[in-house]
């Protein structure tokens, strides 16, 4: 039997998922990213420092706080420029917001279709009206987060290399407040909705790696930290996570202590889940989340849980930055030669962006790794895995299984695609 999916739906970008059976035997299992490349890294090129970010959050449209937060993060690193305890509060802030949105994003409109047993979250606008529409409700709570702080729900206008060129008002972040704890109870009904999920179940070790302090949840800062015990400073993680080709995808693959690992929200729940937020911990007993887990069809249980501490934790950061009051600050920096890299965690997991400028403030040379990169090769063992448990199943329900496996990493195809390296010979 061989299976060829040359459009896999619900998911961002173009993949193609090829399965071949012989003989009850997986002889081959790829998947192919057939997005053309995008070539980023190039167009940053001669660019000055303050042009650097609006440029790098066009890599995605999903993931646009994420690659801006990245970008700032390693020009400052370059520049040797400190940040307030007020900006560094505000950026958690959008990458709360960020998170929240392309995670309810992905629940309610890529993997819930799966299990309500439709093609499209669409469908059940009229049958269902009240989920649908709490789904939108959830959305609108987390695209409103970022737009307060950020300026607008997509692609960031008031950051700036040092701090904001632009301040939120108060009453703004209040009525923010006041939504996000109104959103509560749609959040309480989302998560008895995925608890009845008949949720598909597979187990397969991995390395899981993200970001790591001993004070927070992973998000802006820490250490490269390995479920394999190992750990590093985010500026040498090149030591760590190392990139390579494959000859049928488009975007490169990595790895790391093992052949494959995972990224994103499965892989912080399982090596920091201690640091979350009291709902989510309240959240992840009553989905029966475990930090034992080796599913990744879970990945979408640890996003529901992540959804709840980032509101949670949203609510506590608006009060504080209330309570200290927020001061607009001079954000001047001086160009100078250096180099600089930065992680953070975005939706889809570890994002690096990797930077040298000149002594005028331009770019030298950019690098950017994208988590979609560094899960393709643990989407292909997982594949590689599941599919021979599969082959007694009707075509049509082992294809169903093999997407919903793919979608269960919200793989981010585009964004991927980031640079090719070509010989010319």
């Amino acid at each position: 039997m061989k299976i060829v999916l040359n459009h896999l739906a619900r998911m961002e970008g173009h993949a193609n998922l090829v399965v071949d059976a012989v003989d009850g035997a997986i002889k081959e299992c790829r998947l192919d990213v057939v997005e053309s490349p995008r070539f980023f890294e190039e167009i940053l090129k001669g660019r000055h420092y303050s042009d650097v970010a609006p440029i790098a959050a066009r890599i995605c449209g999903v993931c646009s706080v994420s690659h801006t937060l990245a970008s700032l993060a390693a020009t400052e690193h370059a520049l040797g420029v400190a940040v307030s305890d007020q900006t560094r509060g505000l950026r958690q802030l959008l990458s709360h917001g960020e998170n929240m949105q392309s995670h309810l994003l992905h629940l309610f409109f890529m993997a819930a279709p799966d299990y309500l047993g439709v093609s499209s979250l669409t469908e059940l606008a009229r049958d269902r009206r009240e989920l649908v529409s709490r789904a939108l409700r959830l959305k609108k709570t987390a695209n409103d987060l970022v737009r307060v702080v950020g300026g607008r729900a997509v692609h960031p206008v008031t950051t700036c290399v040092g701090g904001f060129s632009v301040l939120p008002g108060a009453a703004e972040l209040q009525e923010v407040r006041r939504n996000l704890v109104a959103a509560l109870a749609d959040l309480e009904e989302t998560v008895a909705l995925f608890a009845d999920f008949d949720l598909l179940w597979m187990g397969r070790e991995t390395e899981y790696i993200c970001l790591r302090t001993e004070q927070a949840y992973p998000g802006l800062d820490g250490d490269l930290f390995s479920s394999e015990g190992v750990s590093c400073p985010v500026a040498r993680f090149q030591t760590m996570i190392s990139e390579y080709h494959q000859p049928h995808s488009n975007a490169k693959f990595a790895r790391a202590t093992r052949e494959n690992f995972m990224v994103g929200p499965l892989a912080r729940y399982k090596n920091a889940g201690e640091h979350l937020s009291s709902m989510a911990k309240k959240v992840a007993e009553a989905l029966g989340l475990k930090r034992t887990s080796v599913n990744p069809f879970e990945a979408n249980y640890a996003r529901l849980v992540e959804v709840v501490h980032y509101l949670e934790s949203s609510v506590h950061l608006i009060d504080d930055l209330l309570l200290k009051g927020l001061k607009l600050e001079s954000v001047w920096v001086p160009p100078v030669a250096g180099k600089g890299v930065a992680a953070v965690e975005a939706p889809r997991g570890l994002l690096f962006h990797s930077y040298a400028y000149d002594e005028n403030g331009r770019i030298e040379s950019a690098d950017c790794v994208i988590p979609t990169a560094q899960n393709l090769g643990n989407i292909e063992a997982d594949l590689h895995h599941l599919a021979p448990s599969l082959l007694h199943l009707p075509r049509a329900e082992m294809t169903r299984h093999l997407e919903m496996l793919v979608r269960a990493y919200d793989p981010c195809i585009s964004c991927s695609t980031h640079l090719m390296k070509v010989d010319f010979v």
